[in-house]
Protein backbone atom coordinates (compact mmCIF):
# COMPACT_ATOMS: atom_id res chain seq x y z
CA UNK A 1 0.00 0.00 0.00
CA UNK A 2 0.89 3.94 -0.79
CA UNK A 3 2.97 5.36 2.28
CA UNK A 4 1.98 8.58 3.79
CA UNK A 5 4.33 10.58 6.70
CA UNK A 6 1.92 12.97 8.34
CA UNK A 7 2.69 15.46 11.16
CA UNK A 8 -0.10 16.16 13.98
CA UNK A 9 0.93 19.73 14.94
CA UNK A 10 0.11 20.23 18.78
CA UNK A 11 0.50 23.89 19.54
CA UNK A 12 -0.70 26.84 21.49
CA UNK A 13 -2.57 29.97 19.76
CA UNK A 14 -3.82 33.01 21.07
CA UNK A 15 -7.17 34.07 20.58
CA UNK A 16 -7.41 36.74 18.45
CA UNK A 17 -3.58 37.10 17.15
CA UNK A 18 -3.91 36.27 14.06
CA UNK A 19 -0.40 37.02 12.77
CA UNK A 20 1.39 35.42 15.16
CA UNK A 21 -0.71 31.89 14.62
CA UNK A 22 0.03 32.10 11.11
CA UNK A 23 4.18 32.43 12.50
CA UNK A 24 2.95 29.70 14.76
CA UNK A 25 1.58 27.61 11.83
CA UNK A 26 4.84 28.26 9.02
CA UNK A 27 7.33 27.57 11.83
CA UNK A 28 5.38 24.21 12.47
CA UNK A 29 5.46 23.38 9.12
CA UNK A 30 8.98 23.75 8.40
CA UNK A 31 9.86 21.48 11.34
CA UNK A 32 7.10 18.74 9.71
CA UNK A 33 8.82 19.41 6.17
CA UNK A 34 12.51 19.26 7.36
CA UNK A 35 11.09 15.51 9.09
CA UNK A 36 9.79 14.52 5.30
CA UNK A 37 6.22 15.13 5.88
CA UNK A 38 3.64 15.27 3.26
CA UNK A 39 1.02 16.17 5.41
CA UNK A 40 0.92 18.31 8.03
CA UNK A 41 -2.26 18.96 10.18
CA UNK A 42 -3.04 21.72 12.70
CA UNK A 43 -5.64 22.43 15.43
CA UNK A 44 -9.24 23.54 15.25
CA UNK A 45 -9.27 27.44 14.55
CA UNK A 46 -5.77 27.62 14.48
CA UNK A 47 -5.24 30.90 13.25
CA UNK A 48 -7.85 32.86 15.38
CA UNK A 49 -7.53 30.58 18.44
CA UNK A 50 -10.43 29.27 19.98
CA UNK A 51 -13.10 29.46 21.40
CA UNK A 52 -13.41 33.01 19.59
CA UNK A 53 -16.68 33.37 21.32
CA UNK A 54 -18.37 36.51 20.20
CA UNK A 55 -15.46 38.04 17.96
CA UNK A 56 -17.11 35.34 15.89
CA UNK A 57 -19.95 37.92 15.10
CA UNK A 58 -17.86 40.45 14.32
CA UNK A 59 -17.64 40.33 10.35
CA UNK A 60 -14.05 42.39 10.13
CA UNK A 61 -12.64 39.75 12.22
CA UNK A 62 -14.16 36.95 10.07
CA UNK A 63 -12.82 38.74 7.24
CA UNK A 64 -9.11 38.80 9.15
CA UNK A 65 -9.45 35.21 9.39
CA UNK A 66 -9.78 34.66 5.70
CA UNK A 67 -7.57 37.10 4.55
CA UNK A 68 -4.87 35.56 6.85
CA UNK A 69 -5.80 31.96 5.46
CA UNK A 70 -5.22 33.20 1.96
CA UNK A 71 -2.34 35.16 3.13
CA UNK A 72 -0.90 31.95 4.32
CA UNK A 73 -1.04 29.77 1.55
CA UNK A 74 0.74 32.07 -0.53
CA UNK A 75 4.02 32.47 2.15
CA UNK A 76 4.02 28.58 2.49
CA UNK A 77 4.95 28.56 -1.30
CA UNK A 78 7.08 31.83 -0.89
CA UNK A 79 9.25 29.83 1.50
CA UNK A 80 9.75 27.03 0.18
CA UNK A 81 7.25 24.90 1.63
CA UNK A 82 4.04 24.63 -1.00
CA UNK A 83 4.54 21.19 -1.55
CA UNK A 84 3.56 20.25 1.76
CA UNK A 85 0.01 19.88 2.27
CA UNK A 86 -1.14 21.43 5.20
CA UNK A 87 -4.96 21.45 7.17
CA UNK A 88 -5.52 24.62 9.16
CA UNK A 89 -8.16 25.74 11.12
CA UNK A 90 -10.04 29.00 10.91
CA UNK A 91 -12.82 30.91 10.61
CA UNK A 92 -14.94 31.56 7.57
CA UNK A 93 -18.39 32.87 6.80
CA UNK A 94 -21.18 30.38 4.53
CA UNK A 95 -21.10 31.84 1.18
CA UNK A 96 -24.24 30.03 -0.17
CA UNK A 97 -25.57 31.62 -3.47
CA UNK A 98 -29.26 29.99 -2.07
CA UNK A 99 -29.22 30.84 1.42
CA UNK A 100 -31.88 28.78 3.28
CA UNK A 101 -33.44 28.42 6.68
CA UNK A 102 -30.11 27.93 8.61
CA UNK A 103 -27.74 28.56 6.69
CA UNK A 104 -27.69 32.36 5.76
CA UNK A 105 -25.49 33.81 3.42
CA UNK A 106 -22.37 35.62 5.52
CA UNK A 107 -22.85 33.82 8.33
CA UNK A 108 -20.49 32.13 10.78
CA UNK A 109 -18.27 28.80 10.12
CA UNK A 110 -15.67 26.98 12.03
CA UNK A 111 -14.00 26.05 9.22
CA UNK A 112 -10.87 24.06 8.02
CA UNK A 113 -9.03 24.40 4.65
CA UNK A 114 -6.15 22.43 2.99
CA UNK A 115 -3.43 24.35 1.37
CA UNK A 116 -1.03 23.80 -1.09
CA UNK A 117 1.06 24.82 -3.88
CA UNK A 118 0.27 28.59 -2.79
CA UNK A 119 -3.60 28.50 -3.20
CA UNK A 120 -6.58 27.02 -0.65
CA UNK A 121 -7.73 23.87 -2.48
CA UNK A 122 -10.61 22.83 -0.79
CA UNK A 123 -12.42 24.05 2.62
CA UNK A 124 -15.13 22.79 4.90
CA UNK A 125 -17.04 23.79 7.85
CA UNK A 126 -18.27 22.00 10.84
CA UNK A 127 -21.36 19.99 10.56
CA UNK A 128 -21.93 18.88 14.39
CA UNK A 129 -22.56 21.79 16.46
CA UNK A 130 -22.09 21.26 20.13
CA UNK A 131 -23.92 23.82 22.45
CA UNK A 132 -23.34 21.49 25.83
CA UNK A 133 -21.19 22.64 28.77
CA UNK A 134 -18.68 24.89 27.89
CA UNK A 135 -19.49 24.98 24.09
CA UNK A 136 -22.00 27.89 22.45
CA UNK A 137 -21.15 26.85 19.03
CA UNK A 138 -25.14 27.01 17.75
CA UNK A 139 -25.32 30.83 18.94
CA UNK A 140 -22.01 31.83 16.78
CA UNK A 141 -22.17 29.40 13.64
CA UNK A 142 -23.93 27.52 11.30
CA UNK A 143 -23.41 24.04 10.21
CA UNK A 144 -21.31 22.81 7.46
CA UNK A 145 -22.82 20.59 4.76
CA UNK A 146 -19.67 19.42 3.29
CA UNK A 147 -17.40 16.45 3.24
CA UNK A 148 -14.02 17.49 1.93
CA UNK A 149 -11.73 14.89 0.58
CA UNK A 150 -8.57 15.85 -0.50
CA UNK A 151 -5.96 13.15 -2.29
CA UNK A 152 -2.48 13.30 -1.27
CA UNK A 153 0.39 11.41 -2.75
CA UNK A 154 -2.55 8.58 -4.28
CA UNK A 155 -4.47 8.58 -1.06
CA UNK A 156 -7.62 10.35 -0.32
CA UNK A 157 -7.75 12.21 3.10
CA UNK A 158 -11.23 12.95 4.35
CA UNK A 159 -11.73 16.21 7.01
CA UNK A 160 -13.60 16.19 10.35
CA UNK A 161 -13.98 18.80 13.19
CA UNK A 162 -13.78 18.36 16.80
CA UNK A 163 -17.55 17.48 17.36
CA UNK A 164 -18.06 15.11 14.16
CA UNK A 165 -15.86 12.90 15.84
CA UNK A 166 -18.31 12.83 18.95
CA UNK A 167 -20.90 12.86 17.41
CA UNK A 168 -23.01 9.79 15.23
CA UNK A 169 -23.30 10.71 11.96
CA UNK A 170 -22.67 13.58 9.61
CA UNK A 171 -18.99 13.73 8.35
CA UNK A 172 -17.58 10.21 9.81
CA UNK A 173 -20.69 8.39 8.89
CA UNK A 174 -19.50 9.61 5.25
CA UNK A 175 -15.89 8.98 5.41
CA UNK A 176 -16.60 5.04 4.82
CA UNK A 177 -19.52 6.21 1.44
CA UNK A 178 -16.27 8.15 0.25
CA UNK A 179 -13.86 5.57 0.28
CA UNK A 180 -11.36 7.34 2.01
CA UNK A 181 -7.96 5.68 3.36
CA UNK A 182 -7.49 8.23 6.51
CA UNK A 183 -9.49 10.51 8.13
CA UNK A 184 -8.01 13.42 9.56
CA UNK A 185 -9.41 15.46 12.64
CA UNK A 186 -8.69 19.08 13.44
CA UNK A 187 -9.59 19.50 17.26
CA UNK A 188 -10.02 22.17 19.84
CA UNK A 189 -11.05 19.80 22.97
CA UNK A 190 -11.14 21.23 26.15
CA UNK A 191 -9.44 19.43 29.24
CA UNK A 192 -11.49 17.54 32.15
CA UNK A 193 -10.67 14.74 33.65
CA UNK A 194 -10.22 11.43 32.74
CA UNK A 195 -11.26 12.83 29.35
CA UNK A 196 -7.96 10.87 27.38
CA UNK A 197 -9.58 7.73 28.23
CA UNK A 198 -13.04 8.71 26.53
CA UNK A 199 -11.17 10.42 23.82
CA UNK A 200 -9.12 7.37 22.80
CA UNK A 201 -12.11 4.79 22.99
CA UNK A 202 -14.13 7.02 20.79
CA UNK A 203 -11.30 7.40 18.19
CA UNK A 204 -11.28 3.59 17.83
CA UNK A 205 -14.57 3.42 17.33
CA UNK A 206 -14.70 6.01 14.77
CA UNK A 207 -11.84 4.46 12.77
CA UNK A 208 -13.54 1.19 13.02
CA UNK A 209 -17.20 3.12 11.69
CA UNK A 210 -15.26 4.93 9.00
CA UNK A 211 -13.27 1.87 8.07
CA UNK A 212 -10.07 3.59 7.76
CA UNK A 213 -7.27 5.19 9.87
CA UNK A 214 -7.48 8.13 12.17
CA UNK A 215 -5.51 11.18 12.85
CA UNK A 216 -6.53 13.22 15.89
CA UNK A 217 -4.81 16.39 16.14
CA UNK A 218 -5.58 18.75 18.93
CA UNK A 219 -4.58 21.94 20.51
CA UNK A 220 -2.77 22.29 23.74
CA UNK A 221 -2.72 25.17 26.45
CA UNK A 222 -4.70 27.97 28.33
CA UNK A 223 -7.36 29.99 27.38
CA UNK A 224 -9.27 31.71 29.69
CA UNK A 225 -11.14 29.23 32.13
CA UNK A 226 -10.01 26.44 29.15
CA UNK A 227 -7.20 24.39 28.78
CA UNK A 228 -6.20 22.02 25.90
CA UNK A 229 -4.26 19.05 26.52
CA UNK A 230 -3.18 18.24 23.31
CA UNK A 231 -2.77 13.89 23.41
CA UNK A 232 -3.06 14.22 19.65
CA UNK A 233 -3.40 10.44 18.72
CA UNK A 234 -3.14 8.45 15.37
CA UNK A 235 -5.04 4.62 15.40
CA UNK A 236 -5.55 2.31 12.96
CA UNK A 237 -8.57 0.89 10.91
CA UNK A 238 -8.69 -1.72 12.99
CA UNK A 239 -8.59 0.48 15.94
CA UNK A 240 -4.89 -0.17 17.32
CA UNK A 241 -2.86 2.63 18.49
CA UNK A 242 -0.70 3.80 16.59
CA UNK A 243 0.67 7.10 18.05
CA UNK A 244 0.52 9.66 20.85
CA UNK A 245 1.91 12.60 21.26
CA UNK A 246 2.22 13.74 25.33
CA UNK A 247 -0.56 16.35 27.32
CA UNK A 248 0.20 19.86 28.30
CA UNK A 249 3.22 20.45 25.80
CA UNK A 250 3.39 21.51 22.62
CA UNK A 251 5.00 18.55 20.16
CA UNK A 252 5.03 17.71 16.84
CA UNK A 253 3.88 14.05 16.29
CA UNK A 254 5.06 12.13 13.08
CA UNK A 255 3.74 9.13 12.10
CA UNK A 256 4.60 6.74 9.14
CA UNK A 257 1.13 5.47 7.51
CA UNK A 258 0.77 2.52 5.29
CA UNK A 259 -2.82 3.57 3.30
CA UNK A 260 -4.87 1.97 0.89
CA UNK A 261 -4.56 3.75 -2.79
CA UNK A 262 -7.43 5.93 -3.56
CA UNK A 263 -9.88 3.88 -5.40
CA UNK A 264 -10.32 3.72 -9.13
CA UNK A 265 -14.01 2.46 -9.19
CA UNK A 266 -16.06 4.23 -11.90
CA UNK A 267 -18.83 3.26 -9.54
CA UNK A 268 -17.36 4.78 -5.89
CA UNK A 269 -18.58 8.55 -4.60
CA UNK A 270 -17.35 11.49 -6.61
CA UNK A 271 -17.59 15.05 -5.90
CA UNK A 272 -21.30 16.56 -5.76
CA UNK A 273 -22.29 13.19 -4.64
CA UNK A 274 -24.62 13.70 -1.86
CA UNK A 275 -23.74 10.84 1.09
CA UNK A 276 -24.63 10.17 4.70
CA UNK A 277 -26.60 12.85 6.27
CA UNK A 278 -27.14 14.95 3.43
CA UNK A 279 -23.57 16.22 2.94
CA UNK A 280 -22.21 16.93 -0.44
CA UNK A 281 -18.67 15.21 -1.11
CA UNK A 282 -15.95 18.47 -2.15
CA UNK A 283 -12.86 16.85 -3.55
CA UNK A 284 -9.24 17.86 -4.29
CA UNK A 285 -6.19 16.82 -5.47
CA UNK A 286 -2.95 17.49 -4.72
CA UNK A 287 -0.99 14.85 -6.08
CA UNK A 288 -2.05 11.66 -7.91
CA UNK A 289 1.50 9.95 -7.30
CA UNK A 290 2.39 7.53 -4.31
CA UNK A 291 5.54 8.52 -2.70
CA UNK A 292 8.91 6.34 -3.44
CA UNK A 293 8.75 3.40 -0.87
CA UNK A 294 11.23 4.23 2.38
CA UNK A 295 12.09 3.10 5.39
CA UNK A 296 9.15 4.22 8.14
CA UNK A 297 10.07 6.23 11.44
CA UNK A 298 9.89 4.32 14.72
CA UNK A 299 6.28 5.72 16.49
CA UNK A 300 6.16 7.37 18.84
CA UNK A 301 3.46 7.04 22.08
CA UNK A 302 3.79 9.13 25.07
CA UNK A 303 3.37 8.13 28.13
CA UNK A 304 -0.02 8.83 29.76
CA UNK A 305 -0.45 11.19 33.26
CA UNK A 306 -1.99 9.80 36.26
CA UNK A 307 -5.06 11.49 37.35
CA UNK A 308 -3.60 13.65 40.14
CA UNK A 309 -0.70 14.68 37.62
CA UNK A 310 -3.26 15.91 34.85
CA UNK A 311 -5.12 17.68 37.50
CA UNK A 312 -1.66 19.46 38.35
CA UNK A 313 -0.35 20.12 35.05
CA UNK A 314 -3.96 21.66 33.65
CA UNK A 315 -3.98 23.96 36.63
CA UNK A 316 -0.53 25.05 36.19
CA UNK A 317 -0.76 25.14 32.56
CA UNK A 318 -4.44 27.18 32.66
CA UNK A 319 -2.02 29.84 34.97
CA UNK A 320 0.74 29.93 33.22
CA UNK A 321 -0.76 31.00 29.94
CA UNK A 322 -3.57 33.11 31.39
CA UNK A 323 -0.83 35.47 32.73
CA UNK A 324 1.50 35.34 29.90
CA UNK A 325 -1.72 35.60 26.76
CA UNK A 326 -2.78 38.80 29.36
CA UNK A 327 0.35 40.41 30.14
CA UNK A 328 1.50 39.34 33.06
CA UNK A 329 5.10 38.60 34.26
CA UNK A 330 4.56 37.85 38.14
CA UNK A 331 1.90 36.65 40.63
CA UNK A 332 0.83 38.04 44.51
CA UNK A 333 -1.33 35.80 46.98
CA UNK A 334 -2.03 35.71 50.30
CA UNK A 335 -0.19 33.14 52.34
CA UNK A 336 -2.54 31.84 55.18
CA UNK A 337 -0.35 28.89 56.28
CA UNK A 338 -3.92 26.93 55.27
CA UNK A 339 -3.56 24.49 52.21
CA UNK A 340 -5.25 26.56 50.21
CA UNK A 341 -2.90 29.36 49.78
CA UNK A 342 0.04 26.46 49.96
CA UNK A 343 -0.92 24.82 46.46
CA UNK A 344 -1.81 27.82 44.67
CA UNK A 345 1.84 28.99 45.57
CA UNK A 346 3.17 25.49 44.55
CA UNK A 347 1.08 26.13 40.87
CA UNK A 348 2.18 29.53 40.51
CA UNK A 349 6.13 28.97 41.16
CA UNK A 350 5.76 25.92 38.32
CA UNK A 351 3.61 28.40 36.12
CA UNK A 352 5.49 31.63 36.30
CA UNK A 353 9.02 30.43 38.41
CA UNK A 354 8.95 31.23 41.91
CA UNK A 355 11.15 34.09 41.65
CA UNK A 356 8.35 35.62 39.84
CA UNK A 357 5.67 34.55 42.81
CA UNK A 358 4.87 37.05 45.80
CA UNK A 359 3.50 35.81 49.15
CA UNK A 360 2.07 38.30 51.69
CA UNK A 361 1.23 36.60 55.11
CA UNK A 362 -1.34 39.36 55.73
CA UNK A 363 -1.93 38.20 59.92
CA UNK A 364 -4.63 39.47 62.32
CA UNK A 365 -4.63 39.44 66.02
CA UNK A 366 -6.45 35.97 65.62
CA UNK A 367 -4.06 34.67 63.20
CA UNK A 368 -1.90 31.66 65.13
CA UNK A 369 1.36 31.35 65.42
CA UNK A 370 1.33 28.09 63.45
CA UNK A 371 -0.49 29.76 60.19
CA UNK A 372 2.50 32.45 60.38
CA UNK A 373 5.03 29.47 61.03
CA UNK A 374 3.77 27.34 58.20
CA UNK A 375 2.96 30.52 55.63
CA UNK A 376 6.86 31.48 56.35
CA UNK A 377 7.49 28.41 55.85
CA UNK A 378 5.51 27.87 52.26
CA UNK A 379 7.82 30.81 51.16
CA UNK A 380 10.81 29.16 51.89
CA UNK A 381 10.43 25.49 50.68
CA UNK A 382 9.08 27.36 46.80
CA UNK A 383 11.78 30.26 47.37
CA UNK A 384 9.12 32.81 46.21
CA UNK A 385 9.29 36.36 47.39
CA UNK A 386 7.60 36.51 50.54
CA UNK A 387 6.78 40.00 53.34
CA UNK A 388 4.57 39.63 56.57
CA UNK A 389 2.05 42.64 56.37
CA UNK A 390 0.56 42.99 59.82
CA UNK A 391 -3.60 44.06 58.84
CA UNK A 392 -4.54 44.42 63.32
CA UNK A 393 -3.86 47.96 62.71
CA UNK A 394 -6.08 48.70 59.38
CA UNK A 395 -8.56 47.01 60.66
CA UNK A 396 -9.29 48.60 64.37
CA UNK A 397 -8.97 52.26 61.92
CA UNK A 398 -11.82 51.40 60.20
CA UNK A 399 -13.64 49.43 63.48
CA UNK A 400 -13.06 53.06 64.92
CA UNK A 401 -14.55 54.48 62.31
CA UNK A 402 -17.34 52.35 61.40
CA UNK A 403 -18.82 49.62 64.55
CA UNK A 404 -18.48 45.98 63.07
CA UNK A 405 -19.49 43.32 64.61
CA UNK A 406 -20.42 39.25 64.49
CA UNK A 407 -19.70 38.04 60.63
CA UNK A 408 -19.38 42.03 59.56
CA UNK A 409 -15.86 42.06 61.51
CA UNK A 410 -14.76 38.98 60.49
CA UNK A 411 -15.84 39.58 56.54
CA UNK A 412 -13.87 43.02 57.47
CA UNK A 413 -10.51 41.25 58.28
CA UNK A 414 -11.21 39.61 54.43
CA UNK A 415 -11.19 42.79 53.00
CA UNK A 416 -8.63 44.41 54.59
CA UNK A 417 -6.47 41.17 53.17
CA UNK A 418 -8.32 41.84 49.35
CA UNK A 419 -7.51 45.29 49.50
CA UNK A 420 -4.08 44.80 50.35
CA UNK A 421 -3.58 42.23 47.71
CA UNK A 422 -4.97 44.32 45.12
CA UNK A 423 -3.07 47.47 46.23
CA UNK A 424 -0.56 45.59 45.86
CA UNK A 425 -0.96 44.31 42.03
CA UNK A 426 -2.16 48.25 41.28
CA UNK A 427 1.66 49.52 42.61
CA UNK A 428 3.94 46.69 40.87
CA UNK A 429 1.71 44.80 38.22
CA UNK A 430 1.37 41.41 39.80
CA UNK A 431 -1.85 39.12 38.86
CA UNK A 432 -3.91 38.57 42.32
CA UNK A 433 -4.38 34.70 42.70
CA UNK A 434 -7.36 33.93 44.28
CA UNK A 435 -7.18 31.08 46.53
CA UNK A 436 -9.91 29.57 47.14
CA UNK A 437 -11.44 25.99 46.21
CA UNK A 438 -14.59 24.42 44.78
CA UNK A 439 -16.26 23.34 48.35
CA UNK A 440 -16.06 26.83 49.58
CA UNK A 441 -17.19 28.91 46.26
CA UNK A 442 -20.07 25.82 45.97
CA UNK A 443 -21.16 26.79 49.98
CA UNK A 444 -20.22 30.42 49.54
CA UNK A 445 -17.84 30.12 52.14
CA UNK A 446 -15.51 33.37 51.45
CA UNK A 447 -15.86 37.12 51.58
CA UNK A 448 -16.75 39.39 48.18
CA UNK A 449 -14.11 41.58 47.90
CA UNK A 450 -12.18 39.98 50.82
CA UNK A 451 -10.75 36.34 50.17
CA UNK A 452 -12.74 36.34 46.47
CA UNK A 453 -10.60 39.44 44.90
CA UNK A 454 -8.21 38.66 42.42
CA UNK A 455 -7.83 37.95 38.44
CA UNK A 456 -7.42 34.12 38.34
CA UNK A 457 -8.06 31.68 40.66
CA UNK A 458 -6.41 28.62 39.88
CA UNK A 459 -8.15 26.12 42.19
CA UNK A 460 -11.29 27.15 41.85
CA UNK A 461 -12.40 23.77 40.05
CA UNK A 462 -11.16 21.41 42.87
CA UNK A 463 -12.83 20.82 45.73
CA UNK A 464 -11.09 20.46 49.09
CA UNK A 465 -10.76 17.11 49.40
CA UNK A 466 -8.96 17.35 45.72
CA UNK A 467 -6.84 20.20 47.03
CA UNK A 468 -5.37 17.60 49.72
CA UNK A 469 -5.00 15.10 47.69
CA UNK A 470 -3.39 17.08 45.03
CA UNK A 471 -0.82 18.61 47.50
CA UNK A 472 0.16 15.40 48.85
CA UNK A 473 1.09 14.21 44.97
CA UNK A 474 2.91 17.09 44.75
CA UNK A 475 5.14 17.01 47.34
CA UNK A 476 5.19 13.24 46.35
CA UNK A 477 6.14 14.04 43.08
CA UNK A 478 8.99 16.36 44.73
CA UNK A 479 10.68 13.57 46.62
CA UNK A 480 10.36 11.48 43.55
CA UNK A 481 12.37 13.83 41.79
CA UNK A 482 14.90 14.60 44.84
CA UNK A 483 13.27 18.20 45.43
CA UNK A 484 12.34 20.04 48.91
CA UNK A 485 8.30 19.12 48.82
CA UNK A 486 6.66 23.02 48.45
CA UNK A 487 4.01 22.04 51.48
CA UNK A 488 4.19 22.17 54.57
CA UNK A 489 3.29 19.26 56.24
CA UNK A 490 1.57 20.79 58.97
CA UNK A 491 -0.56 22.99 56.15
CA UNK A 492 -1.92 19.57 54.84
CA UNK A 493 -2.84 17.92 58.33
CA UNK A 494 -4.15 21.15 60.58
CA UNK A 495 -7.87 21.19 60.35
CA UNK A 496 -8.60 23.87 57.78
CA UNK A 497 -9.47 27.36 59.53
CA UNK A 498 -10.25 31.12 58.16
CA UNK A 499 -9.10 32.66 61.50
CA UNK A 500 -11.50 35.35 61.64
CA UNK A 501 -12.43 34.60 64.96
CA UNK A 502 -10.54 32.85 68.58
CA UNK A 503 -10.47 28.80 67.47
CA UNK A 504 -12.51 29.06 64.72
CA UNK A 505 -12.39 26.23 62.31
CA UNK A 506 -14.08 25.23 59.05
CA UNK A 507 -16.65 22.87 60.49
CA UNK A 508 -17.66 25.08 62.54
CA UNK A 509 -19.98 26.41 59.38
CA UNK A 510 -19.33 23.69 57.05
CA UNK A 511 -20.43 19.31 57.36
CA UNK A 512 -16.83 17.58 56.95
CA UNK A 513 -15.55 18.15 53.65
CA UNK A 514 -15.71 14.27 52.52
CA UNK A 515 -19.65 14.26 53.19
CA UNK A 516 -19.42 17.95 52.08
CA UNK A 517 -18.29 17.12 48.54
CA UNK A 518 -20.06 13.77 48.02
CA UNK A 519 -23.23 15.87 48.31
CA UNK A 520 -21.59 18.54 46.33
CA UNK A 521 -20.73 16.27 43.77
CA UNK A 522 -24.08 14.62 43.45
CA UNK A 523 -26.04 18.13 43.24
CA UNK A 524 -23.63 19.94 40.82
CA UNK A 525 -21.45 17.83 39.08
CA UNK A 526 -24.33 15.38 38.59
CA UNK A 527 -27.72 17.17 38.98
CA UNK A 528 -28.97 15.17 41.23
CA UNK A 529 -32.26 16.06 43.48
CA UNK A 530 -32.89 16.96 46.49
CA UNK A 531 -34.60 13.47 47.12
CA UNK A 532 -32.19 11.87 45.04
CA UNK A 533 -29.54 13.16 47.13
CA UNK A 534 -30.96 11.49 50.40
CA UNK A 535 -31.81 8.22 48.53
CA UNK A 536 -28.29 7.89 48.17
CA UNK A 537 -27.57 7.51 51.83
CA UNK A 538 -27.39 11.21 53.41
CA UNK A 539 -28.64 12.74 56.11
CA UNK A 540 -32.01 14.93 54.94
CA UNK A 541 -30.98 17.74 56.84
CA UNK A 542 -27.94 18.04 55.83
CA UNK A 543 -28.69 17.96 52.22
CA UNK A 544 -31.32 20.33 53.42
CA UNK A 545 -28.63 22.73 54.47
CA UNK A 546 -25.67 21.92 51.95
CA UNK A 547 -28.23 23.03 49.09
CA UNK A 548 -29.91 25.75 50.07
CA UNK A 549 -26.02 27.00 50.44
CA UNK A 550 -25.33 26.78 47.24
CA UNK A 551 -28.38 27.87 46.00
CA UNK A 552 -27.95 30.91 47.93
CA UNK A 553 -24.66 31.49 46.68
CA UNK A 554 -24.85 31.93 43.30
CA UNK A 555 -23.80 35.62 43.58
CA UNK A 556 -20.88 35.20 44.65
CA UNK A 557 -19.76 32.88 41.98
CA UNK A 558 -20.68 35.64 39.55
CA UNK A 559 -18.37 37.78 40.93
CA UNK A 560 -15.65 35.27 41.41
CA UNK A 561 -12.48 35.42 39.34
CA UNK A 562 -12.06 33.06 36.19
CA UNK A 563 -10.15 29.43 37.09
CA UNK A 564 -9.19 26.62 35.35
CA UNK A 565 -11.80 23.71 34.52
CA UNK A 566 -11.19 20.71 35.49
CA UNK A 567 -14.25 18.77 36.12
CA UNK A 568 -17.14 17.60 34.10
CA UNK A 569 -19.27 20.64 35.79
CA UNK A 570 -16.92 24.16 36.55
CA UNK A 571 -18.36 27.16 37.57
CA UNK A 572 -18.94 29.67 35.27
CA UNK A 573 -18.57 27.80 31.83
CA UNK A 574 -20.43 24.86 32.37
CA UNK A 575 -22.69 25.51 35.33
CA UNK A 576 -25.10 28.68 34.59
CA UNK A 577 -28.18 29.34 37.36
CA UNK A 578 -30.25 32.82 37.19
CA UNK A 579 -29.04 34.78 40.62
CA UNK A 580 -32.54 35.76 41.09
CA UNK A 581 -34.10 32.00 41.43
CA UNK A 582 -37.06 31.05 43.72
CA UNK A 583 -36.89 26.81 42.36
CA UNK A 584 -35.33 25.02 45.78
CA UNK A 585 -34.83 21.30 46.14
CA UNK A 586 -37.60 20.07 48.86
Amino acid sequence: MPQLRIALSQLNPTVGDLTRNADLVVAWTRRAAAKGAHLVAFPEMVLTGYPVEDLALRASFVEASRRTLDALALRLAAEGLGDTTVVVGYLDRCDTSTPRLGLPAGAPQNAAAVLHGGRVVVRTAKHHLPNYGVFDEARYFVPGDTLAVVRVHGIDVALAICEDLWQDGGPVAAVRAAGAGLLMVVNGSPYELAKDDVRLDLARRRASEAGCALAYVNMVGGQDELVFEGDSLVVGDDGRLVARAPQFEEALLITDLELPAASTDESAYNAGDVVADGLTIVQATVSETPVPPYEPLAPTVADHLSDDAEIYAATVVGLRDYAAKNGFKSVVLGLSGGIDSALVAAIAADAVGAENVYGISMPSKYSSDHSKDDAADTAERIGLNYRQVPIAPMVDAYLDAVHLTGVAEENLQARVRGTTLMGVSNQDGHLVLATGNKSELACGYSTLYGDAVGGFAPIKDLPKTVVWRIARWRNEEALRRGTVPPIPENSITKPPSAELRPDQKDSDSLPDYEILDDILDDYVELDMGRDEIVAAGFDPDLVDRVLKLVDSAEYKRRQYPPGTKISLKAFGRDRRLPITNRWRES
